[in-house]
């Protein structure tokens, strides 16, 4: 039989609906209420009347519980495919395919074209029995279309940051092909230059992108080595000095002794790069580094090599601090993606290590990141 052909309810199958929404509070012995429940859970008999309709029900779809109790399930919840077609008619779990156990997951819309993600299970005395139950769950889409927002941003900014080089390369190399002889030896010195600085700003926004896709699908590989994170952060360091920054800016106070850190050297020095580049680049005054082992809280156990990088500048505003590390995030307008930091706490605490943000001593930002110190299980 099609949803909503049984005789009217009277306020006696009200009264026995409510009834039976209270027999589904333990939700089969689990003592759960419906109402904990974080999807919207609505039930029908076998006469297709609502008799479960719970408190995410009712806030996702706008309608009353005291409304949806008792009614036919087509008019308590009236769904639409995204064709504009009535999607209980076109499923009709009570008269259509005995076969038929459910409706997977799909995209309907409720009046006024809020659109939810609703699935179905068809509850059958026999497996080819008369429907005794249908059970309906919906889900609000909010989460996936910020999901969905988030990588068209993604895609938007790799086109934007991919086309600016592109273009510098595509239209210095047509030049010198068409031009060669018209220019001087140091003219074509300077636009060879300015392509290999271009296709290694591409090869940078592709490394990034990988390793995001990396960090987001929890396949971010790490070949654990023994590394001097001390002998690290100097190296970093002479590189900022031998492009033109002034070694006075830089202090590294490396407390010793320092435990053995096994780590990705790779990786680790893919944080410090990006640590100090934002301290150099956004910060000002002098940028202190300091190395130093650190008890672990109680719950994590063990010892930890800790990093802190700080500088004299404006700092993060205190609104901004909780979005450093997301992605697209800008501390300033001066370039940048806004992925190297997402990327950083990702290889952080794929390490096992944490990070946080706070106001310098100075003024300033302030990172810090904290790396379990632990030795491989085929070394021990």
């Amino acid at each position: 039989m099609s949803i909503g052909t049984s005789r009217s309810p009277g306020v006696q199958d009200v009264l026995r609906t409510r009834a039976d929404h209270g027999a589904l509070g333990d939700l089969g012995g689990l003592g759960l209420d419906p109402d904990d429940l974080p999807d919207g859970l609505v039930v029908a008999d076998e006469s297709g009347h609502v008799i479960c309709f719970n408190a995410a029900a009712v806030r996702i779809t706008a309608t009353h519980a005291a409304d949806a109790l008792g009614a036919p399930l087509e008019r308590a919840l009236p769904l639409e495919d995204l064709e504009g077609r009535r999607w209980w008619q076109l499923t009709d779990p009570y008269g259509g395919l005995a076969t038929r156990f459910a409706q997977p997951e799909r995209n309907l819309l409720l009046p006024g074209g809020r659109e939810v993600l609703v699935s179905a299970r068809y509850v059958r005395t026999a497996p080819t029995g008369p429907v005794r139950r249908v059970v309906v769950s919906i889900r609000d889409t909010e989460a996936r279309r910020r999901t969905e927002r988030s990588h068209a941003e993604l895609i938007a900014t790799v086109a934007h940051e991919l086309r600016s080089p592109l273009t510098s390369v595509k239209g210095f190399t047509a030049t010198l092909l068409a031009k060669w002889e018209r220019f001087t030896d140091d003219q074509k010195k300077l636009m060879l230059e300015t392509v290999d600085a271009d296709a290694d700003r591409v090869t940078r926004l592709i490394a990034e992108l990988l390793d995001i896709s990396r960090i987001d699908s929890g396949r971010l590989e790490l070949r654990r080595q023994p590394v001097d994170i001390g002998a690290a952060v100097g190296r970093h360091i002479q590189a900022h000095v031998a492009s033109g920054q002034d070694a006075d800016r830089f202090l590294v106070r490396v407390q010793q002794p320092m435990p053995d850190l096994w780590a990705d050297p790779d990786k680790i020095d893919q944080v410090l790069s990006n640590l100090l580049e934002n301290a150099v680049r956004h910060g000002e005054g002098t940028v202190t580094i300091d190395v130093a082992p650190s008890a672990s809280s109680r719950e994590r156990g063990g010892a930890e090599t800790a990093v802190t990088v700080s500088d004299e500048g404006a700092g993060i505003p205190e609104e901004s601090m909780g979005r450093v590390f997301t992605r697209f995030w800008r501390g300033s307008k001066r370039g940048g993606t806004g992925l190297g930091l997402y990327i950083v706490k990702g290889i952080v605490e794929a390490h096992g290590g944490t990070i946080v943000v706070g106001r310098a001593p100075g003024g300033g930002a302030q990172f810090r990141f904290t790396l379990p110190v632990s030795t491989p299980a085929y070394l021990l």
